[in-house]
């Protein structure tokens, strides 16, 4: 009798790693294959992106970074604790939490390092192929929270939109992407952070070759007027971070600007700053970037 009982606490305790293994899930990262918990209790999030893509999920975020810069994720700040800033957490608070999971990138990555010191942390940067990322990370957190059909619609509804885009700005014309900070002009082409502008969606550049910087390549109005590019596209840096000073639109309301066909035409788009900048690479701020885009070609 002593043997028979033996064996089902030893069939137990074989099974064990099985159990543990299925509890696991590898996916892809910004620094390549990661193993991490899957369904993760608590979590916390410092990458804008991140929780913009996790929100339309539906996925319950712990921990985030402040100030959260978009109004649309509110409700999300005010649901969890304030664990620091995008550069500079609060490792207390993260210590006080206890996360099962700490999701970094972009503006956090650097303290990757640190962060790890407290949790299993993943750094889920977007890199310059940026809606293909966008793509990876959301069926990435669709893998680790168990939510994979619901991450397959939303890119389906993502590529759906893209595809949509990218027919009504067919033949158009082309554009030129600009970001304003105070008085200071920079432009964007494809391989950078707005490049996807572009790339996604077809939009041919005004200025083919314009350098690939963080901050872009600093331009002068005259480099607009001889661009001359049939749209504008224009991304206000200091609105998106909430900064006082000139507008763009002030800053680009000049001679040399207006004279081009974009501004003639009334075809200068402003897109959402705070989305297109602050949440490169989220789900919903593509999906909006991409709609404001798509509705400005229309006409609407």
């Amino acid at each position: 009798m002593q043997h028979s009982s033996l064996f089902p606490a030893l069939a137990a305790a074989l099974l064990m790693p099985l159990a543990a293994a299925a509890d696991e899930v590898t996916i892809n990262t910004a620094l390549g294959e990661a193993t991490v918990e899957s369904s993760p209790a608590t979590i916390a999030v410092f990458d804008i992106a991140a929780i913009d893509t996790l929100d339309a999920l539906g996925v319950q975020i712990d921990g985030v970074p402040g100030p959260i810069y978009l109004e649309r994720l509110t409700p999300v700040a005010e649901a969890a604790v304030q664990v620091g800033s995008l550069f500079e957490p609060d490792y207390e608070a993260l210590a006080n939490l206890t996360p099962d999971l700490i999701i970094a990138g972009g503006r956090s990555a650097a303290v990757v390092p640190d962060l790890g010191r407290i949790a299993p942390v993943i750094d889920m940067t977007i890199g310059g192929d940026l809606v293909a990322d966008a793509r990876a990370r959301t069926l990435a957190y669709g893998a680790i929270f168990g939510l994979e059909d619901r991450a397959e619609a939303l890119v389906a509804d993502l590529d759906a939109r893209i595809a949509e885009v990218a027919a009504t700005v067919e033949g158009r014309g082309n554009a030129l992407i600009v970001l304003t900070n105070g008085g200071q002009v920079s432009a964007y082409g494809v391989g950078s952070r707005f490049g996807w502008i572009h790339e996604a969606l077809g939009l041919p550049e005004a200025v083919p070759g314009v350098e690939t910087r963080t901050h872009g390549e600093a331009i002068s109005f005259e480099f607009i007027a001889e661009a001359n590019p049939d749209w504008l596209i224009v991304v206000d840096r200091g609105a998106a971070v909430g900064q006082e000073g000139e507008s763009a639109r002030a800053t680009l309301d000049n001679p040399l600007v207006t004279g081009t066909t974009a501004w003639s035409a009334g075809q200068v788009i402003q897109v959402d700053p705070a989305e297109i900048y602050i949440s490169g690479g989220g789900y919903g701020a593509i999906m909006r970037v991409a709609d404001q885009i798509g509705a400005a070609f229309a006409g609407e």
